[in-house]
């Protein structure tokens, strides 16, 4: 059903944001060029260490190089980014005396890459930009290029940094953070272990149910986050199994690219506002977290938009008789099947979480951007045992 089952509430007035999008089998070729194009003669690459001893980062080197750009490189990026790690990239980009950057990596390092960015031209430290719009002054520009089919950090306005000092994760919202171009290349999907393949994928999926229930949703994020969800039930198992899986491949990143510009048109929810302190407070997956955590969710927001749930369960092929709260109920039994299909962890146990932590994580969810669009009001209560029933 490509338009839903008109259930839910009529369109309304809403602006779309999209950078432009390189996409393919061999689209990683056109970076150079792209750079170039941007008007960038000494650009910063932002990658990590695994990545460097893979083929991808030396023929990026190599390919700016003879495009005639001076390039230059930080590779200490680790997952969940912390804004110290931000600040050694700013410095490289100071000392390189760059003008523009090249993201080359997961969702942690393109998010690293946009913290950088905004340092470049509105100064200050990275945390203080958590929130929305906090960075006025235009961004130099940013050449994006996803090595997983996950975080759609490559088309976002989300930049999430971890704040080490309070242990959990801040996120940065801004229409100027949307990269200047996406190049997205499934070909670069080959090298990813199947543990983040797998857990990159149940990110897409998670971003796929919040744009599709948000408050914000619209018509466009609608078809955008059902045409993706049919892709990640169709395709990630498929990758998981076997990287080198050219169709599913090229299946699992345009579902990727489709559910980023959902979601960060839409925006999130509950699932990501409860994720992001729990990613900083044990340093845990982001994927594998979601993937805990939204079968939780699904149940919770269904006592007030059980409709969509509905169309999400029919755009994957679930059953959808009786009444809309069963129909939801079985879409969180199936979100929760697949996540052990390719491997996540059934509770927050195993990631780190303890009881004890619940009340610190409650209020930092509750405090977090992404709760503004989720379709139930939260309160501290419902929050914690949410998160008490996902140990």
């Amino acid at each position: 059903m490509q338009g839903g089952t008109g259930r839910r509430r009529p369109g309304h007035v809403a602006k779309f944001h999209a950078p432009e999008i390189v996409l393919g089998p061999g689209a990683y070729g056109e970076v150079p060029q792209a750079t170039s194009g941007l008007g960038m003669r000494r650009p910063l690459v932002v990658s990590d260490r695994g990545l460097e001893r893979t083929r991808w980062y030396a023929q990026l080197m190599s390919g700016l190089a003879d495009a005639g750009l001076d390039a230059a490189s930080f590779l200490d990026v680790s997952p969940n980014p912390r804004a110290g790690e931000v600040t050694a990239a700013f410095l490289a980009y100071k000392a390189h005396d760059a003008d523009g950057l090249v993201a080359l990596g997961g969702g942690s390092v393109i998010d690293a890459a946009k913290g950088v960015a905004v340092l470049a031209s509105n100064g200050g430290h990275i945390l203080e930009y958590e929130g929305i719009d906090r960075a006025r002054r235009p961004l130099p520009p940013l050449v994006a290029v996803p090595t997983t089919a996950g975080s759609g950090a490559d088309v976002s306005q989300f930049c999430i940094i971890n704040d080490g000092q309070r242990r959990t994760k801040v996120t940065i919202i801004g229409r100027s953070l949307v990269p200047d171009l996406s190049v997205s290349d499934p070909e670069l999907l080959t090298t990813v272990p199947a543990e983040v393949t797998a857990q990159v994928g149940m990110d897409v999926l998670t971003h796929c149910v919040e744009a599709y229930v948000s408050i914000a949703h619209g018509r466009m994020t609608d078809s955008l986050a059902l045409e993706s969800i049919r892709g990640v039930w169709t395709h990630l198992e498929r990758l998981v199994d076997d990287p080198l899986d050219k169709v599913a491949a090229e299946e699992m990143s345009l579902a990727s690219l489709r559910a980023g510009m959902a979601f960060t048109n839409a925006i999130l929810g509950a699932t990501h506002a409860m994720s992001h302190p729990v990613g900083g407070h044990c340093d845990a997956p982001h994927g594998a977290i979601n993937a805990v955590l939204l079968p939780h969710v699904i149940r919770y927001n269904a006592e007030v938009c059980a409709d969509g749930f509905v169309d999400l369960a029919d755009a994957i092929g679930l059953p959808t008789d009786g009444n809309p709260r069963m129909v939801a109920d079985r879409l969180a039994d199936a979100v929760a099947g697949l996540g052990a299909r390719v491997g996540m962890p059934e509770s927050l146990e195993p990631l780190g979480v303890r009881v004890g932590d619940l009340d610190r994580l409650t209020t930092h969810a509750l405090a977090d951007s992404c709760m503004t669009t989720n379709p139930r009001r939260p309160q501290a209560a419902g929050i914690r045992e949410l998160y008490a029933a996902a140990l």
